[in-house]
């Protein structure tokens, strides 16, 4: 399981690593920030996951992290002329990161023998965090406070992956599952234009 795990870290580091390149990309930085943001994207969500189980910041301990991160910001800002169309990509990876680090941030607080709920919240925060703090360097309202289907997806997910935990045949591939359903609810919001209903303020004349 451990070995599952460590995929899917790795998976969501390359992920998040090319999305927050390719969102560097589209603001024309140069190729320092570019690599800022791929790193900042990438291991925004479980520095804070760590930092709130008590636990070491595991890039500082590994520096694999750092290395597959700057190898795929590079191969992003080689690779970027090759593609007319940036955004899908960036929608792609963005959503397969996602997945990808919901799950591993729910798991590390399941092993932390945390309860449900907070162990949810600690996915999200992995999953999320990172898109946060790229969309406020590039000087965006993050995505997660925006209309569209973002930290939904992962709550979509969760109750996804107690659904699965039920039906016999399909428990052991329960977190593969779970990254395909956050997956495929993020590119089919972003696909179709769906999204929560905005606040609006009742302005009285």
């Amino acid at each position: 399981m451990e070995h599952l795990y460590k995929i899917i870290s790795i998976l969501g580091t390359v992920a998040f690593s090319i999305s927050g390149a390719y969102a560097g990309i589209q603001k024309r930085l140069d190729w320092f920030g570019v690599i800022v943001v791929a790193f900042v994207t990438a291991v925004g969500g479980g520095t804070l996951r760590d930092v709130f189980l008590g636990q070491p910041v595991r890039w500082i301990h590994d520096e694999t992290l750092i290395f597959i991160i700057f190898i795929s910001a590079i191969l992003a800002i080689l690779f970027a002329t090759w593609i007319p169309k940036v955004d899908i990509p960036l929608q792609i990876f963005d959503a397969l990161g996602l997945g990808c680090f919901y799950v591993l941030g729910y798991q590390r607080g399941i092993s932390e023998n945390n309860e449900v709920l907070s162990s949810f919240l600690l996915g999200t925060c992995t999953a999320c965090a990172g898109g946060v703090i790229r969309d406020i360097l590039l000087n965006e309202i993050p995505v997660l406070f925006r209309k569209e289907i973002y930290a939904t997806a992962c709550l979509v997910g969760f109750f996804t992956f107690y659904q699965i935990k039920n039906i016999s045949g399909l428990e052991a591939y329960s977190n593969q599952i779970t990254i395909f359903i956050i997956f495929t609810v993020r590119i089919l919001s972003w696909k179709f234009g769906l999204s929560l209903p905005q606040a609006n303020a009742n302005k009285s004349n």
